[in-house]
């Protein structure tokens, strides 16, 4: 089945293109037909804004196409949605195993989804050690997390893992150091490079600074020792 759009434009080729822009498609993979042109003007709509209209039918290959594209797009999301559930059974699997080898503890977790995203948060006492320095084995355990996500998912899974508000704690860490760098990259007018960190922790710090009007902050290097840098604009 044909599919047909009316678009208008103060010329005939001005509403053809505002037309395939809209549409995405090129001029030889629809008919074009003028319904009103710029020539069919009376007396008395002389002083009218001059509107042309034009009808754009998609060639019907071109429909199946469109059909199947949102179809195919229809069927990710509804199995993206499926696993979803599947990758939070297989994260609870491997949370409840890993936390049986620790005897007397009292570690607690909650699970909860997000548009593709799962926030992990634990909890309890003694969970220093989970942490590390600097978060290294929560960020371990992090990667581990959303390489078990993404086992069974057609797509992107991003797992959050939490231990004892230390994402908070840390984050606010972070914006305190980017405003004593910045400071005295101000005041000494050299550049800072900081220590490689997780791209989560230099997003932290690009976003404290980006609108400092006096100093700009830019990546070097490559994962994971990839470094942020603080210079003067």
């Amino acid at each position: 089945m044909e599919k047909s759009y009316i678009f208008e434009g103060r010329t005939t080729n001005e509403a053809i293109e505002k037309g395939l822009s809209e549409l995405k498609v090129s001029k030889n993979k629809v008919d074009i037909k003028v319904l009103e042109s710029e020539e069919k003007r009376s007396f008395f709509s002389i002083l009218a804004p001059r509107v042309v209209k034009v009808e754009l039918t998609l060639k019907e290959d071109d429909v199946k196409d469109e059909i199947k594209k949102n179809t195919i797009k229809k069927e990710k999301i509804e199995k993206i949605n499926f696993d979803i559930k599947e990758v939070i059974a297989d994260v609870t699997k491997f949370m409840d195993e890993f936390f049986a080898k620790f005897e007397n503890n009292n570690f607690k977790y909650n699970i909860k989804d997000e548009n593709n995203y799962i926030y992990v948060d634990v909890d309890g006492d003694n969970t220093g050690f989970l942490i590390g320095y600097r978060g290294d084995v929560l960020n371990s355990l992090q990667t581990i997390l959303t390489n078990i996500a993404n086992k069974k998912s057609n797509g992107k899974i991003k797992v959050i893992l939490n231990i004892s508000g230390y994402r908070e704690k840390r984050e606010k860490d972070l914006q305190n150091l980017a405003d004593r760098i910045a400071s005295s990259v101000i005041k000494t007018g050299k550049s800072v490079t900081l220590e490689p960190m997780i791209a989560y922790e230099r997003k932290i710090i690009h976003l404290r600074l980006q609108d400092n009007d006096k100093v700009k902050t830019y990546s070097i290097g490559e994962e994971p020792h990839r470094k942020l840098v603080v210079a003067l604009k």
